[in-house]
């Protein structure tokens, strides 16, 4: 084995286990505990207390809660993507469909939707919130059906526009977002516990503001639609919704009775990897704060970011969700294709040093596939060839699972049970 072929070998094993740090950095269960024990007074002064979570964290952030609403329990709901469904004791968990909502996750939005409309004078309401739960809290507007719901969200996905356009659409077709859950809970006391995957940790973005006031109206929601040429497609029922119906609305009133607060994001998880690669002897920067546009814009500037780098090792290290703008039928998803556009890129203008680029999902899940992303270097694109893989094909079928499955390069965690978004991490030796 060559010193640099070592190297590379070390580039690699290291990126993983950065990204391993960003994601313990998102522990959800550890947020909730440290967060309720800062509520002590609020569950204290409870006469009952209602549980709800929603996303790819619901489980771990429920399991957390129970405890501290031990003899005052009226109801715990915790409704997850399919991949992270477990029981717990005490509560009722039910799955849904993510990114596409399906049938299950309607029965799940209507479980919580009924258990915080349930609160009384005296009762406290505790909803934890993560990624994901926007896809998952499915509970069309009236009138609207859920394959109405179907066709908007998979046109959305596909159109390439960012999560926080999606969800300002989203929470304008829905019962229960744009602050609608928390105003259910008027006659008790409700407190919002919040892992963020979305730039800025805009509570009002995060699983489409279910717990705030909403800045979103009928007017920027056709706006994105658009900015994306997505009118003149949309499901009748959403065009009268949003035509007709939600100009009447105003998401904007305060909800006195409630508050929300961030106890985990992306931000956090990106540090956590930076300190991760400080301690092992890299020079770690920080890349984007929040990477976003589309992947080869993106794999490109990452690129061009590492050849202006010093010498020694380097660590740059960005988080953020950026966008694949779909063209095939292919399977993969933002991470992978991120993975394999920078070892493209990097072999268009090559680095001249050892280096290893790796881009995941700290869900465990990139798009619909098994795979969290992938880690590549300046031999994926060789490996691929020898496999057959013609890669400028599979890229413009959106086809980069496979590809990087024949050249070994996947990131495969499994569920992690959070969500804050992705982690990319470029090191240099």
């Amino acid at each position: 084995m060559t010193s640099a072929t070592s190297s590379v070998a070390t580039l690699r094993a290291d990126a993983r286990a950065f990204f391993d740090a960003a994601v313990r950095a998102a522990d959800p269960a550890g947020a909730v505990e440290k967060a309720l024990l800062a509520e002590g007074a609020a569950i204290a002064a409870a006469r009952r207390i209602i549980l709800v979570a929603f996303g790819k964290a619901a489980v771990p952030m429920m399991r957390a809660a129970l405890p501290f609403a031990k003899g005052k329990l009226a109801r715990a709901v915790a409704l997850t993507n399919y991949e992270n469904v477990a029981p717990v004791e005490g509560a009722d968990v039910l799955p849904g469909g993510h990114p596409i909502p399906d049938e299950n996750g309607l029965k799940g939005a209507a479980a919580i939707e009924a258990a915080v409309a349930g609160a009384e004078e005296g009762d406290l309401v505790i909803v934890l919130t993560s990624g994901g739960g926007s896809a998952l809290l499915c509970a069309p507007a009236e009138g609207i059906a859920l394959s109405d719901k179907m066709a908007l969200n998979a046109a959305l996905i596909r159109s390439g526009a960012d999560i926080t356009e999606i969800n300002t659409v989203r929470s304008m077709v829905s019962r229960l977002k744009g602050g609608r859950l928390a105003r259910l809970a008027h006659r008790g006391q409700l407190v919002a516990l919040v892992l963020s995957d979305v730039p800025g940790d805009d509570l009002t973005i995060i699983a489409s503001g279910p717990t705030v006031p909403s800045r979103a109206t009928a007017a920027s929601a056709m706006a994105i639609l658009e900015k994306y040429g997505l009118v003149d497609s949309l499901p009748g029922p959403i065009a009268r919704h949003l035509r007709e119906t939600a100009p009447k609305e105003d998401l904007s009133a305060p909800i006195p009775h409630a508050r929300s607060r961030i106890i985990g994001s992306n931000s956090l998880s990106l540090e956590a990897a930076k300190q991760a690669a400080s301690d092992k002897g890299y020079r770690a920067v920080t890349g984007h704060v929040w990477l976003e546009g589309e992947v080869g814009l993106a794999a490109a500037d990452l690129c061009r970011m590492a050849a202006g780098e010093g010498a020694g090792p380097v660590a740059i290290v960005s988080g953020g969700e950026p966008v694949v703008v779909l063209t095939g039928t292919g399977k993969g998803g933002r991470n992978q294709e991120l993975a394999l556009r920078f070892a493209v890129a990097e072999k268009a203008a090559p680095l001249g040093r050892p280096w290893a680029f790796l881009s995941g999902g700290t869900d465990g899940r990139d798009g619909p596939t098994e795979a969290a992303g992938a880690v590549v270097d300046a031999g994926t694109l060789g490996r691929m060839e020898a496999a057959g893989i013609d890669v400028a094909a599979r890229l413009a079928d959106n086809d980069s699972n496979p590809a990087l499955a024949a050249s070994g390069d996947l990131v495969m965690t499994g569920g992690t049970g959070t969500n804050v978004a992705d982690i990319q991490i470029v090191l240099l030796g």
